[in-house]
């Protein structure tokens, strides 16, 4: 029986060949990484795997050119992201645009005020 989690793959993987999304961010216990990548490689999706902690992964697929800029963030964990790229891996994703524009602003202006402080 196929464990939750891998069912969600399989549902994201219909979604993405059905146009509905160009990129996905999927998360995972670590014990399914080789699993979820066969599975990826057996439908010609590209992909990129990124530990999140000893026991969990993130595995972003989609179009080559979406996996083309998670690949150039390099393999640094969300937290770290500049308020660009927190902007533009939301945007890839599909969240709104305009909650993404707010966001990218408050990330900004936080910055901006732990720089004067400093």
């Amino acid at each position: 029986m196929l464990n939750t989690k891998m069912k969600v793959l399989s549902h994201h993987i219909y979604e993405y060949k059905k146009g509905l999304r160009k990129l996905i961010l999927h998360t995972l216990p670590a014990q399914f990484r080789l699993q979820a990548e066969g599975r990826l490689r057996m439908a010609g999706i590209d992909f990129i795997t990124r530990q999140v902690s000893e026991n969990k992964i993130n595995i972003f697929f989609g179009s080559p050119e979406c996996i083309r800029v998670i690949e150039h963030f390099g393999d640094k964990p969300f937290n770290e992201f500049t308020p660009e790229e927190d902007f533009i891996l939301g945007t890839l994703l599909g969240y709104d645009k305009i909650q993404q524009c707010e966001r990218y602003l408050r990330y900004c202006e936080r910055k901006q005020i732990v720089e004067k402080s400093a």
